[in-house]
């Protein structure tokens, strides 16, 4: 390729003009790290409708999901055909220390909640020490490296939803079998608060049912509906994605936002490179000519200039794609709302081909009047 053949003349072109180089590449280093910061944001809002089950669905109280439902309505799910599995989760809402320590605690069935979420894996022999302690808990690998605790320790909370002060056990910790995972949680067992609370006794948050076949998620979901309908807790079903999607819709267009903020960026960086190739081409008119006389054709030429634009784009966005990397590695840096903060592969190299895009558009211009110069008029503006 052209850009490797002439690359340190290219290199040349570029330190001729070291603050206007630095400058453009700043540019384009500082467009892609917000491009990658929106892009993280983005895949955080929306970890949960990637990592979602096809064959998992939520049951909730049809009314909303803050209202709790019986117990007993597991084994009627579990009842249902083409239910394979079914188990319940309650949000516990605690505090520890400060209410900025924010993350999410789960109030779970011990039995068969890790079975359900095959994604998160836990050592045997720490979820048996759990499953031994009414009072254990399990916690997610980055919760335990973000407060520096230790398997054994003893963790308070102060309930919000569930007033008074409780202690847990850390009796092993939970990773997830993608980055993208959430590792921020506390898992503590159902049978623990129900035995403390003062009121919702024998109720629950809501309920995951694993299902035979994903093709019949929807007759299946259809069937749980009508099992409790004109029930005191009528509820609704729906798949895990389905949920996931709901949710994100709720806090807003990010993808959408996403898009409009790329678009002003692109168009920016068009401006900023376009100009600068423009005034790279317009003060090496005589050198071009010259390169034309030795024998370059009109082609190569014009190569040689959108090289150097593509140099100006690839080295600013892989620096600043690098330095969202980096600032990414730190984790969460909203305190627990968005703990699926990870810059993935697909994202990084879609910043590198918007880098791409925008270099080529860039340069088109500058690199087809380079081209179509004419080597007699180019020779007369020495």
């Amino acid at each position: 390729m052209i850009i490797f053949k002439f690359f340190p003349l290219l290199i040349a072109n570029l330190v001729r003009k070291k603050t206007r180089s630095a400058l453009t590449m700043g540019s384009f280093a500082v467009a892609l790290f917000l491009f990658s910061l929106l892009g993280t944001i983005d895949s955080s809002f929306n970890q949960g409708v990637e990592v979602a089950g096809a064959d998992r669905l939520m049951v909730m109280n049809k009314t909303s999901i803050v209202q709790p439902l019986p117990v007993s309505y597991m084994e009627r799910i579990q009842q249902i055909r083409g239910v394979k599995d079914v188990t319940f989760a309650t949000w516990f809402g605690g505090i520890y220390k400060d209410e900025k320590n924010f993350f999410a605690q789960m109030v779970i069935n011990h039995n068969n909640y890790l079975q359900m979420f095959r994604e998160f894996v836990v050592p045997p022999a720490q979820w048996r020490d759990f499953c031994a302690d009414r009072e254990g808990a399990i916690v997610g690998k980055k919760l335990l490296q973000r407060f520096g605790w230790k398997i054994g320790d003893r963790i308070p909370l102060q309930g919000g939803i569930f007033p008074g002060t409780w202690e847990f056990n850390i009796r092993g910790v939970y990773s997830g079998t993608r980055d993208e995972h959430d590792e921020n949680q506390f898992w503590f067992r159902y049978d623990y608060l129900d035995e403390r609370r003062d009121f919702s006794k024998g109720m629950v948050g809501w309920y995951v049912v694993r299902v035979d076949n994903p093709d019949n998620t929807a007759s299946i979901a259809k069937a749980i509906e009508n099992q409790f309908a004109n029930s005191p807790s009528e509820v609704k079903a729906e798949s895990e994605k389905s949920f996931a999607t709901g949710f994100v819709k709720q806090i807003g267009n990010i993808k959408g936002i996403m898009i409009s903020v790329g678009t002003v960026v692109f168009f920016t960086l068009l401006l900023v490179t376009g100009s600068t190739m423009a005034m790279s081409v317009r003060e090496r008119t005589g050198e071009l000519a010259v390169l034309k006389t030795l024998g370059f054709t009109d082609r190569t030429v014009m190569a040689l200039v959108l090289a150097e634009s593509l140099l100006y784009a690839l080295a600013g966005g892989l620096i600043g794609i690098t330095l969202a990397k980096i600032y990414t590695f730190g984790g969460d840096p909203t305190g627990g709302f968005l703990p699926s903060f990870y810059l993935s592969l697909p994202k990084m190299c879609a910043g590198m081909g918007f880098a791409f895009v925008a270099g080529i558009a860039a340069g088109w211009i500058p690199a087809t009047l380079a081209m179509r110069l004419k080597i007699v008029e180019a020779l007369r503006r020495i």
